[in-house]
């Protein structure tokens, strides 16, 4: 499940090749192409779309209530049929609580539940259309294995958390594209309705040529999932520091890609949108003010990026987890002949220009369409009606642009776009494994603990972490 450092790209990429050369940029040249393109698109409009869920907590047990909930617009059935997962309660957990909902929708048997290293392989077999919504580490792997296996896919945002991991999501993107199959990512504000009506006015030019653009997810911390006694307690046993750490995916950075990767792709996504394109180079700020705990991993608690794009403009990116202090989850761009501020927790789109001022506002009063809904309307219409719809490479740009400001704050340095993505540190285990006799997972992770239980953490300005994090 993870790339090593001698599988690098022999020759770098640059802004000019970079996307032209997407089938070509994941190490070991994957082969994705095992079957005919006329395999892979679901058939009948009328057919029972076979749906499998890989991860099995939340987010992925919403995506999979949204999927499901599609059935609601007669075009078809869905129906979920397998599922995967690294534990076996949080799969029977989510089971559990689909089934509730979607009783007549839900056919997953013993046999089709699904718990060990190759899981997501043979939850994948079974299905027209995979969910993908494991810790975001694991995203390349099994985005790689569905496009080979021909499926439709779904899958969480972040897409990855390295850039090793991006460069094999977009070879499996390229693949995808030649093989007519239809990818979401859960960047949901491409299927919210204000943002799509205020992104068009951007693109029209109602606020002029860009110059400058900030964006925040500013809020509290995300609590750990178990402490090392509290599974001790459930498992009686000790867990590994694997399982510790696979417990508590979004203290790490191998597993979650820190915040700023997880939760504030958001708003860079949207900065991105508005550009049409990705920075070319970053440097920023970041660390612990607040993340001192025991339990509370090695991510930051704060990062601030200065992202440049090639005309010149600048975003600052901001995103916390610290209480007490100024929240916000918004963007807010600036043009040469007026502003826009986007909060859409407060159901504001404002644009201010020299035409005057627009609001977005539901049509006939109606309110708008639940966005993370929306998305998966969107998809299995695609599906049915066999539309072009592949939403992986923006996905995977974004998301590299949120691990580009990262690694700026954790060396301090100002880096190139061409830095990050040609960077060939991995941060996954390099010895993953499941040990199905005594059903525990097995490796070693990268980031260890001390004698005291903390954990290694990213010095800026330090030659040898500037190493570590981009090579």
């Amino acid at each position: 499940m993870s790339e090593s450092n001698s599988n690098a790209p022999k020759s770098p990429i640059n802004r000019r090749n970079f996307l032209q050369r997407s089938s070509t940029l994941a190490a070991g040249g994957m082969a994705l192409t095992g079957l005919g393109v006329d395999k892979f698109v679901h058939a009948a409009s009328s057919d029972t779309i076979k749906l499998a869920l890989v991860g099995c907590g939340g987010r992925g047990s919403g995506a999979v209530d949204q999927a499901l909930t599609t059935n609601r617009l007669g075009n078809g059935s869905v129906k979920l049929v397998a599922m995967a997962d690294a534990y076996e309660d949080k799969l029977l957990n989510s089971l559990s609580s689909i089934r509730k909902k979607h009783h007549d929708h839900v056919d997953v048997p013993p046999d089709r539940q699904f718990v060990g290293v190759d899981a997501y392989k043979k939850a994948i077999a079974e299905a027209d259309v995979v969910v993908l919504a494991t810790p975001p580490g694991f995203r390349p792997v099994h985005f790689e294995e569905a496009v080979k296996q021909g499926k439709n896919v779904f899958f969480e945002k972040p897409v990855a958390v390295d850039a090793p991991g991006i460069r094999k999501v977009l070879a499996a993107a390229h693949e995808a594209k030649k093989k007519n199959l239809k990818i979401g990512v859960g960047l949901q504000r491409h299927h919210q309705t204000g943002y799509i009506e205020t992104m068009k006015r951007l693109h029209d030019g109602a606020i002029g040529d860009i110059v400058s653009a900030r964006c925040y997810w500013n809020g509290t911390p995300v609590g750990h999932k178990g402490t090392r006694q509290g599974l001790t307690n459930q498992w009686g046993r000790k867990p590994s520091e694997l399982e510790y750490q696979m417990r508590n995916w979004y203290q790490f950075v191998w597993l979650c890609g820190d915040h700023i990767v997880e939760q504030h792709i958001h708003n860079i996504d949207v900065i991105n949108w508005v550009k049409g394109t990705h920075p070319i180079s970053a440097q920023g700020m970041g660390g612990r003010e607040v993340r001192k705990g025991i339990d509370d991993g090695e991510i930051f608690d704060h990062h601030f990026v200065e992202f440049e794009y090639e005309d010149g403009s600048r975003c600052y990116s901001q995103c916390r987890h610290q209480k007490g202090c100024f929240n916000s989850i918004s963007e807010h761009v600036v043009g040469t002949k007026g502003s826009v501020d986007i909060n859409p927790y407060q159901k504001q789109y404002n644009i201010n220009s020299q035409g005057g001022k627009w609001r977005h506002r539901p049509a006939n009063g109606r309110v708008d369409a639940n966005p993370y809904q929306q998305e998966h309307d969107d998809l299995f219409e695609a599906i049915r009606k066999d539309k072009p719809y592949n939403e992986a490479e923006y996905g995977a740009l974004s998301t590299m642009t949120a691990i580009f400001g990262r690694m700026c704050t954790y060396t301090g340095k100002k880096i190139t776009w061409d830095q990050a993505i040609n960077s060939p540190i991995s941060t996954m285990p390099d010895d993953l494994a499941y040990d199905e006799a005594n059903r525990r997972w097995t490796g070693t992770p990268k980031s260890q603990p001390d004698a005291n239980g903390q954990y290694p953490i990213p010095v800026p300005g330090d030659p040898e972490w500037f190493k570590k994090i981009v090579g």
